[in-house]
């Protein structure tokens, strides 16, 4: 039997080692993503501990430099707040980019995956049609070689 050898084999090979590396960048910008998320969310868990340390202080005695150093700190954070909604932005975006890249890699890999199905397929159907011929050819000798000893 014949053994079916696919054209473009190496091809197919080289896209799945691009959709494995589709799949690792996608990890590492979903990783990034996560960890900015979590800068920002820290940021803001901060920010409340300041907000509730000043109201501590607001409803002492008045402790003006401890209101100053609190409200400062509550100024600086919403600074950083920004900066890290923007870093989470970013990083947001490098996911969608590194998401497109991973689904046209994968549509990539499926294509030429099809495409090997149809060519395993047509190969079998003309083997199929090769052994069918040779079937037909044997019968006919066998029918011939019986007519003449008769």
């Amino acid at each position: 039997m014949a053994k079916f050898i696919y054209r473009m084999q190496n091809i197919l090979d080289i896209k799945y080692k691009l959709e494995e590396q589709a799949k690792q960048e996608f990890a590492n910008a979903q990783s990034r993503y996560d960890a900015e998320n979590r800068k920002l969310e820290e940021l803001k868990q901060r920010k409340a501990a300041y907000t509730e340390e000043m109201r501590g202080y607001a409803s002492q005695r008045l402790k003006l430099l401890e209101l100053e150093r609190c409200n400062q700190a509550i100024e600086l954070i919403d600074i950083r707040i920004t900066e890290q909604k923007e870093a989470v932005f970013r990083a947001m975006a490098d996911l969608d980019r590194a998401r497109a890249k991973l689904n046209q890699s994968m549509q990539e890999r499926k294509t030429h995956e099809k495409l090997k199905e149809h060519q395993f397929e047509t190969f079998l159907q003309e083997l199929n049609a090769e052994e069918m011929k040779e079937i037909d050819e044997l019968v006919s000798y066998q029918h011939n070689t019986t007519e003449e000893g008769v």
